[in-house]
């Protein structure tokens, strides 16, 4: 696979001669079993698949190489180029200005820029909308574009599925950049509907199945389909693509689901003809991190700490598929906590930072940590938080010495 030009400071001193000993002896990525740093008093579990992906390392070294070859113009990104603050904020010290937020709130008028301007696109990619509006201002959307290569797959097969006559279920967040770019792309080649959840798919699976109408439709999914959208003839035929960075098995299940609602309606001999294969739009890094992570969990920990950030669709779904088996904390960073005492992180579920007191076992030694982060955490984020907690303890082996047998592994090839 490709090397990307990542910037020194986003790599971090542990967590790479992890990950360079595992790549070693195991470059196929087969061995899912967590990479175990023991320190002693602490044992950190390190998922074999985590941070920075594919498209994210491709978006961070185009926008970098913006800032070094155009030193004399105005940057902005369209919005937040992937959703983690660190990443961000250094960008925007750097000079780079952002035209909208990630929910689509305008920041920066579009009048106010000029053809001599250099727009970033983000790696969610934007709307077929947006793109207009900045080519019609004479501004250059395509030198210094960093959608996704997945994403744009997405897209791809909507338009191939859509081309034939099929109706496009995106299994995503309706306001999500990504989905809010796919379901844009996707209206111009047929009719879209987005579904956020298995919840949602039953129920357009009893639209699909004729147990409930059109009237029914249009307000359970109200804002959510295309313009024109008739559940009457636009749900004969459908294919179902997905949000990158949604939980893969559940999209899977959503499909899944959609096929048998088809199979009911028009029977398991015609099913081919009303319901496309589309799985081969799965995201492979947001598969290998969720498959990754559940290995962690089978493994076992006293506590698990995911770090990335907040408005982060892949990295809230690691947590979720944590903290159904363990004390979960989902922190941007390490300065979320400074003792055992109190933590600060984000309940995916009420949407909003909490507070949690002794939330670290520091006396049950020795405490097994599982660690992992989103697609766009950097690495260097792990870093501090495993050295703050190992601060903790006077006794614990030094870092050198902790990862010696990662060391070892990685001379042996």
């Amino acid at each position: 696979m490709r090397e990307f030009d990542v910037p020194t400071f986003y790599q971090s001193p542990i967590i790479s001669t992890v990950q360079d000993a595992r790549e070693a002896t195991d470059p196929r990525k087969k061995d899912l079993s967590p990479s175990v740093i023991d320190f002693g008093p602490v044992r950190f579990k390190i998922a074999r698949h985590f941070g920075f992906c594919f498209g994210v390392e491709n978006a961070i070294e185009i926008a970098y190489e913006a800032l070094d070859e155009n030193p004399d113009k105005r940057i902005f990104l369209l919005s937040e180029m992937i959703h983690n603050p660190h990443v961000n904020d250094d960008l925007r010290d750097r000079g780079i200005q952002f035209l909208r937020t990630t929910e689509g709130e305008q920041l920066i008028p579009f009048d106010e820029l000029t053809p001599d301007d250099v727009v970033i696109i983000p790696a969610f990619g934007t709307t077929l909308e947006v793109e207009q509006e900045l080519e019609e201002r004479g501004v250059d959307t395509a030198s210094y574009d960093t959608t996704c290569p997945f994403v744009e797959k997405v897209w791809r097969k909507s338009s191939q599925i859509g081309d034939d006559d099929y109706s496009i279920v995106v299994h995503g967040k309706r306001y999500h950049e990504e989905t809010r770019a796919t379901f844009s792309h996707a209206k111009e080649e047929g009719p879209v509907v987005v579904v956020r959840d298995m919840d949602e798919a039953q129920e357009l699976a009893k639209v699909i199945r004729g147990e409930k109408d059109a009237d029914f439709f249009y307000d359970y999914f109200e804002d959510k389909y295309s313009e024109e959208f008739d559940p009457a003839t636009d749900l004969q035929k459908l294919g179902v693509v997905n949000q990158t960075t949604m939980l893969a098995e559940e999209t899977a299940a959503i499909a899944d689901l959609m096929r048998k609602a088809m199979m009911d309606r028009y029977g398991e001999a015609n099913v081919k003809e009303h319901f496309a294969d589309t799985s081969d739009t799965l995201c492979y890094a947001t598969n290998e991190n969720q498959d990754a992570t559940q290995a962690l969990i089978q493994d076992g920990a006293d506590l698990g700490i995911i770090v990335g950030g907040y408005n982060s669709s892949n990295t809230s779904h690691l947590v979720e598929l944590c903290g159904e088996h363990m004390p979960t904390y989902f922190v941007r960073d390490a300065d979320q906590f400074d003792a055992p005492s109190e933590i600060h992180h984000f309940d995916v579920h009420d949407q909003e930072e909490v507070v949690t007191e002794d939330w670290f076992p520091a006396d049950d030694t020795p405490v097994e940590v599982l660690l992992t982060s989103g697609a766009s955490c950097p690495d260097a984020l792990l870093d501090d938080v495993v050295r703050k907690i190992i601060s903790w303890y006077p006794d614990a082996k030094p870092a050198e010495e902790a990862l010696a047998p990662f060391q070892t592994m990685t001379d042996d090839e």
